[in-house]
């Protein structure tokens, strides 16, 4: 893989071992599609998706590629009455990152976390490093070293 994200930089700092995926210049966005173009099952391919909770925090969800964010379980896990999806056009100036290439790593602030509890079902799970095309497949321990977060079921 020739070009390297911050993601990716920050991992190779933390001394956390990690395999990085390409899959550029297919036209593949979806989580199931992205699955395939990696040679993995939807279900390792986790999507990042950015909400926002009736307090007006953000929040970071990160769930597998097949399934859909449950808006009343996340809200349940980070505390709030209700989350709804942020817009598109708001998750650049958020988090730093498009929609498609949302990366719980490194977003320019660090907003409350939580994965779907189903990551625990896997030795390593994808998820993308800040750019379309791009992935990166580690251990769901070795995130902890980087990020803080909890684990519940969101979908």
């Amino acid at each position: 893989m020739e070009e390297k994200t911050n993601v990716m930089r920050l991992l190779e700092q933390k001394k956390i071992k990690y395999i990085g995926h390409a899959y550029a210049n297919t036209g593949v966005v979806s989580g199931i599609d992205v699955a395939a173009a990696l040679g993995k099952t939807p279900d390792q391919v986790f999507k990042t998706l950015v909400a926002v909770g009736k307090s007006k925090n953000h929040y970071v969800f990160v769930i597998p590629g097949s399934k859909e964010l449950d808006l009343k379980k996340a809200a349940k896990s980070v505390g709030e009455k209700s989350v709804e999806m942020i817009k598109a056009k708001d998750l650049l100036p958020l988090t730093g990152y498009v929609h498609g290439g949302c990366s719980p790593i490194s977003m320019k602030k660090f907003f409350p976390t939580v994965i779907d509890a189903s990551v625990a079902d896997w030795e390593t799970f994808c998820f993308s490093v800040g750019k379309i095309g791009y992935q990166v497949e580690l251990a769901p321990n070795d995130l902890h070293k980087i990020i803080c977060f909890q684990l519940a079921d969101i979908t």
